[in-house]
């Protein structure tokens, strides 16, 4: 089961992990991440917008792309885009396997891979206006742990 969204309103990453949870009664592990807008340096917003003909496909062939590498009964992908609150949810990704080990590394490989070669710009808004938010060297490193 995949099950990838692209939501322009907030989310419950609680409930959306307990029905994922439900669809995988067999699975011997769900392992997740829940990303959210940081509400430290001043960030009042943030702004997610995106290239829509490639984002959700893109993120269906990231979901598709980690199926294919671990032994995945299902996997787990919204992500927000529009304005955001400090707390609010940006990101849930959520993994159910047999064994914990590959619930783990599916979940780490599309985060990997949202946080630094998604379809997505984000920006945030502090006292001082609007600044653009690039991935991080080490977001960078991260992705590529997976190269083949």
């Amino acid at each position: 089961m995949i099950d990838v969204r692209l939501l322009a309103r907030g989310f419950s990453p609680g409930r959306a992990l307990a029905r994922f949870a439900a669809a995988h009664p067999e699975a011997g592990g769900i392992a997740s991440f829940t990303g959210q807008v940081r509400a430290d340096e001043g960030v009042e917003a943030l702004e997610l917008t995106h290239y829509a003909p490639l984002t959700l496909p893109g993120m269906e062939a990231l979901a598709g792309e980690a199926m294919a590498r671990w032994p995945l009964s299902g996997i787990l992908l919204h992500h927000r885009i529009g304005l955001l609150a400090p707390g609010a949810p940006i990101v849930l990704v959520a993994a159910a396997a047999r064994h914990r080990r590959d619930a783990f590394e599916a979940a780490d490989f599309a985060m990997d891979h949202l946080k630094s070669e998604a379809w997505f710009w984000k920006r945030e808004r502090r006292a001082d206006g609007w600044h653009w938010i690039e991935p991080r060297a080490e977001d960078h490193q991260d992705r590529a742990r997976w190269a083949r």
